[in-house]
Parts: structure tokens; sequence; C-alpha cells
């Protein structure tokens, strides 16, 4: 009844003076408006805004800020009235963010937090078997009274005082376009004698052999007018049938209550990552009982398994501690990347968008996905799918980048409800990994303070208390941790806790605690070889920026202003100085000379330099035990950090990502004194036994010198399996070394001795075929004469998928590539380009 409604906007005040929240106000010409959905796309879809993706429009929908925004909702009530032991509850899952609402014509209350659902007991006004009037009056929020930030720093501090999603009012790889409006459903709620408020389902015991597992239900009621003694039955089953049931007798008191039960599992199916086995599922059946009459039931997905951070001293590092995920006994390697919005415009976020990303990300070879905490508690669907997709999940709460105010008791009042509303909402997902307090605010608060040896964050109430007490008291499973990064005395140190690798793009010196923090702007401080000097534990942000792919730009930019720093151009790239791609091409490739050679070469920058730092954290293993780059997509149409474009096109970076991201990995290591060794990561639960192909060759397809490498890597381990010294290697800028798989254990790779634009090669002329499989599906088969660098296929469709794509092609070597589609594929569409 709630799915779409009316919607207006006035002057700030003149809608209540109009008595827009009125039955008999007249709303024929008001616009409609979906639910879930926002402000901005309703004003799209009606011609009102142009699209401020495109161009530099988006400073056309400033104004939007500085309406009050009126929703109407006309909806027949209940066909019966409550009886006296019944409420009806309206409940708003999400609303953005500072509301009035009225139910007819009288005022219902008032909600300030986007992150929380807003509900109200509507039994008394609500008519039953007659038409009902709901009006919400959302209000400019830069007009309300808020807590300012205590020690201002930071882009955008107007965003600080308001608990809404802080990226909406500007980032560096996001417009100023903060949302407004309805942008998650609304509901009315019959319900009867008692109900359940929340089923807790975790993991608290796993035997060794992992034959056992003992689970607990916490169910959680609010007994509102209840008559007598209540139950809870549970029952845990799968396809397999029933594993485990019970019934729980719960307290006989009015109000809220909780009561629970441990259920034994014998040889359960666990709950593992996709690259570990199988992210099993089971469903968890709640009935609650009332004096014997079934008042409420819910049924929940939910998984088996255990989760640990490990933070035990490093005995082959001394000094330094582990901090690494254990998942059912086995200490794992994150590997994954972190994940802003999906959209400047959240509320008509669709599954379908959802999937493609986390399908890609899987695909990718990803384990790990963190959720930023400038960003928002992402829609169930999110987490839904992690579980499904065998994804673990870092949860940020959203704070980031900022001094927040501990006052007034309103404000930390609501970050309080907040967090008690969040935690309980995403407890029992079997994806979710660890609770984390921020985004950066200690680690930037100390750089800005480095003089003082001991620093309080502003905000660090929540960090320390809140946030942690919420845990503890209704998750008591999953691992909090106060901030990324965190840990230690330098809270972005190498020793504890997990760092931001922030020192490649903004050129950072390296430093202790204490030390003032120094940047450069220069080709070599910004070169990506620098991510060899990161010993740190976990690194969970580092990254470089790449174009989308030029069809991207094209939907965007104006043809006139398709080259490098137009203003358009420029304006999609919010992050400053302009130039610092400019320092990493200059590194890596040189300066490009048009459009094509801009994308391909900020493309290159970028996935050359996660490859050598990825390949370089995963070499470390176990001392680092996680890489999570920045970043996996982007809000809008953009140049930025990540490897899915808005689309989810994905960049270079992307496909590279599913090779070095591959759960085995061989790489090359340069010693100081020149010497090339070749490792081996194992991230399976198997050994590996294999042959390694090692060639010297040039890029001309001479082939200098060859090694087969026997190899016999434990599982779960990394190390090197072969050494050659520098006079054994002759290498060169003319020459690559090469290391294939005989037996298919890990992707080929090859080490160049030096940066791209210093190679010697020729471009050589690939023979290309197309071939019509079907409708939707074409096979390229590309062969390459010599060494082929960046071989690369693109299609106008944004659907478009790539059984691969940005690879080499050495000297005879034949691959064909399917591409695929929803939509038909002419095999000529296919555009093939190489470097």
């Amino acid at each position: 009844m709630f799915e779409t409604g009316k919607l207006t906007d006035f002057a700030p005040g003149e809608g209540e003076r109009a008595r827009a929240f009125a039955e008999d106000h007249p709303d024929g010409s008001w616009l409609e408006v979906s639910v879930p959905g926002d402000v901005h796309t309703t004003l799209l879809a009606a011609g009102r805004l142009k699209d401020p993706f495109y161009g530099q429009q988006e400073e056309e929908a400033a104004w939007v800020e500085d309406r009050e925004w009126w929703y109407r909702f006309s909806f027949e009530g209940p066909e019966t009235p409550p009886e006296p032991d019944e409420r009806l509850l309206l409940v708003l899952h999400g609303l953005d963010t500072f509301v009035t609402l009225w139910l007819n014509g009288e005022r219902l209350g008032e909600h300030r937090n986007m992150f929380r659902e807003a509900v109200f007991d509507v039994t008394p006004q609500l008519r039953a078997g007659a038409a009902n009037t709901l009006a919400l009056c959302f209000h400019p929020p830069l007009r309300q009274e808020l807590p300012a930030a205590p020690d201002p720093w930071g882009r955008n501090q107007e965003r600080v005082g308001m608990r809404k999603a802080q990226y909406g009012y500007g980032w560096d790889w996001g417009p100023r376009l903060p949302t407004v409006g309805v942008w998650r459903p609304i509901e009315l709620r019959r319900q009867k004698r008692a109900a359940l408020l929340g089923v807790q389902f975790s993991t608290v015991e796993l035997s060794g052999d992992r034959g056992r597992a003992v689970v607990r239900v916490r169910v959680e009621v609010d007994a509102f007018a209840s008559r007598g003694p209540r139950r809870a039955r549970l029952r845990l089953h799968d396809e397999d049938g029933t594993a485990a049931e019970t019934t729980v007798d719960l307290v006989a008191v009015p109000g809220e209550s909780a009561g629970g039960a441990y259920l034994v599992v014998k040889d359960p199916h666990l709950w593992w990552t996709h690259d570990l086995g199988e992210p099993h599922l089971y469903t968890l059946d709640t009935v609650l009982e009332d004096e014997g009459l079934v008042v409420d039931m819910r049924s929940q997905r939910v998984g088996i398994r255990r989760m640990v951070l490990d933070q035990s001293p490093d005995p082959d590092e001394p000094g330094s501690r582990f901090f690494r995920f254990v998942l059912n006994h086995v200490p794992i390697f994150a590997r994954g990347a972190d994940w802003i919005p999906a959209d400047s415009f959240l509320g008509p976020l669709t599954a379908d968008r959802y999937s493609l990303l986390l399908s890609r990300s899987r695909e990718a070879n990803m384990n790990m996905i963190r959720v930023w905490g400038g960003g928002i508690y992402e829609h169930d669907v999110f987490y839904d799918l992690s579980d499904e997709l065998g994804l673990l999940v870092w949860q940020d709460f959203m704070f980031a980048c900022a001094s927040y105010p501990e006052e007034p008791a309103e404000f930390v009042s609501e970050v309080d409800a907040e967090a008690r509303y969040q935690v309980r909402r995403l407890r029992s997902h079997p994806c979710l990994a660890l609770w984390c307090g921020n985004n950066e605010n200690q680690w930037i608060y100390d750089q800005l303070h480095w003089q003082n040896k001991v620093n309080r964050v502003p905000g660090a109430l929540y960090y320390d208390e809140i946030l942690p007490r919420a845990v503890a008291q209704l998750d008591g499973v999953t691992p909090y941790w106060p901030g990324s990064p965190y840990g230690g005395d330098d809270h972005n140190g190498q020793t504890d806790g997990d760092v931001h690798d922030w020192h490649v793009w903004h050129g950072g010196s390296p430093r202790r605690f204490g030390e003032e923090p120094v940047n450069a702007n220069t080709p070599e401080a910004v070169s990506y070889v620098r991510y060899a000097e990161d010993m740190g534990r976990f690194i969970s942000e580092f990254g470089m920026h790449a174009a989308p792919v030029a069809e991207t730009l094209r939907r965007v930019v104006p043809e006139g202003e398709l080259y490098l720093h137009s203003p358009t151009l420029d304006h999609h790239n919010k992050d400053e100085p302009k130039n610092k791609g400019d320092n990493l091409m200059l590194a890596v490739t040189g300066l490009p000379s048009d459009l094509q050679e801009y994308v391909d070469f900020s493309m290159i920058a970028q996935a050359e330099g996660l490859k050598f730092g990825i390949e370089h954290f995963r070499r470390r293993k176990p001392h680092c035990s996680g890489t999570l780059f920045w970043q996996l997509n982007d809000c809008w149409p953009c140049l930025s950090w990540s490897v899915l474009d808005y689309y989810g096109l994905g960049k270079a970076g992307y496909f590279y990502s599913r090779r070095f991201y591959a759960p085995v990995l061989a790489s090359c290591r340069v010693s100081s004194e020149g010497a090339v060794e070749l490792w081996i990561t194992n991230d399976t639960l198997e050994p590996v036994r294999d042959v390694a192909h090692v060639k010297l060759a040039g890029f001309d397809g001479t082939t200098h010198w060859e090694r087969d490498v026997e190899i016999d890597v434990p599982a779960n381990s990394s190390g090197p399996v072969a050494c050659w010294e520098r006079g054994e290697l002759d290498g060169g800028p003319d020459r690559y070394l090469g290391v294939r798989s005989q037996g298919g254990a890990f992707p080929a790779n090859r080490h160049f001795f030096g940066m791209v634009k210093d190679l010697r090669r020729e471009r050589p002329e690939l023979a290309v075929s197309r071939r019509g499989v079907g409708e939707g599906e074409v096979e390229v088969t590309l062969r390459a004469p010599s060494f082929a660098y960046f071989v690369h296929l693109e299609t106008p469709s944004a659907t478009a998928k790539f059984s691969d794509n940005y690879f080499d092609l050495e000297a005879g070597e034949e691959r064909s590539v399917t591409v695929s589609d929803t939509a038909p594929l002419d095999p000529e569409s296919v555009r093939v380009a190489w470097r």
C-alpha cells in the first residue's frame, strides 16, 4: 500500500503553513513518487532536473538541498479494527533524514536518523476499513540545529552533526548530491499479544575436527499485551532435513525480554568462503506462542561457522602481532576490496545491481568486502547475497574522516539507538566478519596532532564505549575493532592492527608516531614500487586512480571535452590536485597524447600497481594476512580508484585481480642484490604439487633461458621455491621472465625488468577471428607472433561479460575469449586492442 505516493516541494516552513499535512489538501498536481526511492530520481523522471552525472550539471541540482519535500500516501486501513490485545505499528525502514510525520492530519512524531527505522504505534489513529492519509515533511538538513565538529578537519564538515550518509555531501571520488526521501520500504504491521524483536543465531563452539557444533539461538520478545506463558519453537533445517530443534520457555513478564537455547549439531555443513568450501546455509524457523496461540513467526537463513580475529604475537617478527581472521579454525588471507555505496541515489538500487557487483567480486577471487564507513549500512540484499556467495563482510559503523561531536545528549542517544538497531539487524549473517568503529578518524587526528604522544580523538565516546557495548550486548561473538586503520602507538603502524597505505598515491614519506607527516606529489613519491616498503599486518586500504572505459566517459562527457584535463573531465575527478594521476603515469607509462591513451595508460598504471603491491603483500603471508584495495566500485561515472565503474564495467585492474587474487599465486621478487626469487603463495587447504615452467624470453619471441621447477608447497602457506642469482638471469628492458603451471595450479604470470614505458618492444600484429556462438555470445580467438601486452576486448554494451580480458599473449600463443551478453551481440561489435 506504500509503494507509490505523491511528492512536492515548498520553501522551508511553507508546507506546514499551507497545511500540506491535512487530509483535504489538494495533491492532484503533485508528482508520483516510488518507494523505495528518493527526490532526485523522481525529479529526473519528471523532467524537473537535468542528469547531474552528465557534464557539470551536478551543480544545477544544488537547489534540491534548500527546499522542504513533502510525501503524501493515501491508503485503506485494515478491514477490521484491532482487538484489545492487538496493536498496529507503522514501520518506516528508511527516512532520509530530518522528518516530521502526520497521520490523518494529526502530528505523529519526528525522526532524525537515516540509519535506523522509525516505528510508530498508530493503533488509536488508524481508521479500520476507511481511507487514511500519511504525510511526511523532509526538512532541509543544513537548516536544522546541528552539533558542530569539535575540531573540524576534512571535507564538508557540515555533514558531521547528522546521522546521514556522509558521502552525499561530496568526497574525493563522489559528487555533492545529498539525498532526501523515503529510501527504504514502509509497512503496516498488525501484532497480537507479543512480537519477535529479534532472533540471533550464532556458533559458539566448533570441535577441532569440525564434527560437532554448538549454536546459540537468542529470542528477543516484546510482550506488549501478553496473557500468560510464552514459548518459542525453534527448528534448524536444510535440504537434508532437521539438524536440530527445541522449544524455549520464555519469561512471562510484560514488556521486552529475552530467552534462548543451545543446540548441538552433529556433522554440521559448515559455512565457508567460496574459495575454501561451500557457503552452506541452513534455515532457522522461529515460532512464538502465547498461551498456545501462534502470535509471530520468523524464518531466516543462517550459517554454522566460527570466526575469530587472531592478534597473537608473531613469533617470526618480534614486536609484531598478527591481524588475521580465523574461519572454522583456518587462518585465512583476506583477498578483497573496499565497497562504497553503489549509487549516489540509494533508494532505487535493485537486487540485480548488487548481484552484478558482488558476483563479479567473487569471480575476481575475492573473499572479503569492506563496507566503508562514509556510506550506509547496506540494503538487506547485500548481506543475503554475501551469505550465498561466500563473501566475508568487514562492516564499518558510519563514521568517516572527521571529528564527531559527543554532545548534545540527543545526538549521542541517536548514535546508540542506531548502533543497537544495526547490530541486531546484521548480527546473524554468516558473512559478517568484523564490526569496525570508523574510517580513519583516529589515524588522521593523530597525524594532525603529530607532536603529541597521546591523543583522544573527538568521537572516542562512540568507538571506545557505545559501539563496542552494543556489539557485546547484542552480538557477543563477532570481533569489534575501534577503527580502520588502528593499532599500536601509531594507528597506521606496521607492527599491530590494520594499515591504510596511502603513501604511494599521496606520496607520503615513512614516519613513526610523533613525526611530522610529509607528502610529495612527484613521480618518484607516487611510484608503486614503494609498496615493497610496507610491512603491515593487514592492508585494508591502498590504491590508485584509473579512468573507466572510453564508452563510459562518452556517456557523461560532451564530445568537445573528451581530452585530458578538460573542465568536464576534471569535474569528474574529485581528487586534488588533479595531476596526481599524471605523476603516476609519468612513472609507469609516460603521459598520454589522446583520450584512448589516457584510458589505457591510467588503467595500466593502476593494474600494474595493484599487481605489484598485492603480490608483495601475499608473499608476506602469514605476517600480512589480508589486502582490501581501494576501491571496488563507483557511485557515479567518474575517474577514481575503482576497478568496476559505475555501470559495472571492469577496468584492467579488475581483470588483473582475477589473476593476482587466484587462490594459488606464482610471483617473482627481486632482492636488493638483484637475485630473482620465485614464490608460490597457497591460500588453499591442500598442498600444491606441480611443475613451474620458468622462461626468460625476449619480447620478440626469443627464448634466452628456461627451467622447470618442482613445486611442493604446504597448504595455507607462502614461500620461495627457487632463486637465481643476478649473473644467472640476464634480464633487461627487452626481456621478461614468464612462469606457467604445467598442471594448471596457478595462472600464468610474468615479471618485467623495468617500468612499462622503459620496455623495448615492438607492437605486433595479432591474428583475430570472431565467431557468433549464439544470439548473445561471441567467441574471439587471438594469436600473437610475438609478445603482445595489454590485450583487451571492448563492446558498446554495459552488460557484456568477458571470460578474460586485459592479458598478455606470448609469442605463438593462441587464446579464445568468450563475450556474452543478455542482449543480441554482433561479433563485429567486439573491438580488440593491445599495446
